[in-house]
C-alpha cells in the first residue's frame, strides 16, 4: 500500500485506551508524528516512551486534559498548532456510562456522554479547523458507532449522542465544501476494549460476558480501517463507514455460540 501518511501529524483523541491506543500504534508504524491527547497523563507518558523508543524519528508531543473543558482544550491545542500544523485529527474521545431506561436513567452517567461524546468533539474540532481552512487541507475522522444508527433498548443517551456524531459529520462534510478537507465518521459494532468495562463502571465480568460466543472486533481491526480511510487519494473523500464482525450484521443481529 502507498504510504499517502507518511511525515504528516496526527492528533489522537482518547488516546491512552481502546481504538485511540490502537491508532497511535497504526500511524507510528505508517511513519506520522502524533500528538496524544487523554486525561490520564502516567498512561500518555508511558505510550510517548514506548513509540519514540520504536519510533525515534518521529515527534510524539503528549496533552493531558479534558476535552469536556473548552478553556483548556482551547488554550492548549492553540499552544501546540502554533508550532505544529496538524494535517490529520482522530475525534476518537468517547464512552458509554450506564445502561438504563430513560425513565430512570443516571444524570451524572448523561451528563458525562453527553458532554464527552458530543461537547468534546465539537470543542476539539471547533478549535483545529480553522487553522486546517487555513492551509486548505485536512483529514478528520470521527469514532461514531452502529449505536449511533440503530438505537438498542437502554442505550437511550450513548445513542444520541453517537447519532449526533453522525449528523455532524455530515454536517462537516458540507460546511467544508469547496476545501480540501475530508471528513469520515466510522461506525464500528461490537468491539472488545474497556468500553463495556467503562460502561458497567469497573464490572469486569459484566462486561466480558458482552463479547462471549463469538469473535467482537479488536481495536487494531478499528486502527487498520483507520489507516485505509486517511490513506486514499486527495480527491478520495470516504464520508462513512460501518464496521462490524462477521458474526454480527446489526445491533439486533448478533451470532453467538
Amino acid at each position: 500500500m502507498k504510504n499517502r501518511i507518511q511525515n504528516k501529524t496526527a492528533l489522537i483523541t482518547g488516546a491512552t485506551s481502546g481504538f485511540g491506543l490502537a491508532t497511535a500504534h497504526a500511524l507510528a508504524a505508517m511513519q506520522v508524528n502524533l500528538i496524544l491527547l487523554g486525561r490520564r497523563e502516567e498512561r500518555l507518558q508511558a505510550l510517548s516512551e514506548e513509540l519514540s523508543q520504536q519510533y525515534p524519528k518521529l515527534t510524539i508531543q503528549t496533552l493531558a486534559l479534558d476535552v469536556r473543558k473548552y478553556d483548556g482544550v482551547k488554550s492548549e491545542l492553540e499552544k501546540i498548532m502554533q508550532q505544529t500544523p496538524v494535517d490529520i485529527l482522530i475525534n476518537n474521545a468517547g464512552l458509554a456510562s450506564g445502561l438504563g431506561s430513560i425513565v430512570d436513567g443516571d444524570l451524572e452517567d448523561w451528563e458525562k456522554m453527553i458532554d464527552t461524546n458530543l461537547k468534546g468533539l465539537l470543542y476539539v474540532s471547533r478549535t483545529v479547523l480553522p487553522k486546517m481552512k487555513e492551509r486548505n487541507q485536512g483529514h478528520i475522522i470521527n469514532i461514531g458507532s452502529m449505536a449511533g444508527n440503530t438505537t438498542y433498548p437502554n442505550g437511550n443517551v450513548y445513542c444520541a449522542t453517537k447519532s449526533a456524531v453522525h449528523t455532524l459529520g455530515q454536517a462537516m462534510n458540507i460546511d467544508l465544501t469547496g476545501t480540501g478537507i475530508r471528513v469520515c465518521t466510522l461506525a464500528p459494532g461490537a468491539a472488545n476494549t474497556e468500553f463495556s468495562e467503562v460502561r458497567f463502571h469497573g464490572d469486569r465480568d459484566k462486561a466480558d460476558s458482552v463479547y462471549q460466543g463469538f469473535q467482537p472486533l479488536l481495536a487494531e481491526d478499528v486502527a487498520d480501517m483507520i489507516v485505509y480511510i486517511l490513506n486514499a487519494p486527495a480527491h478520495v473523500n470516504i464520508q462513512k463507514v460501518d464496521m462490524m464482525p462477521t458474526a454480527q450484521r446489526s445491533p439486533y443481529h448478533l451470532h453467538q455460540e
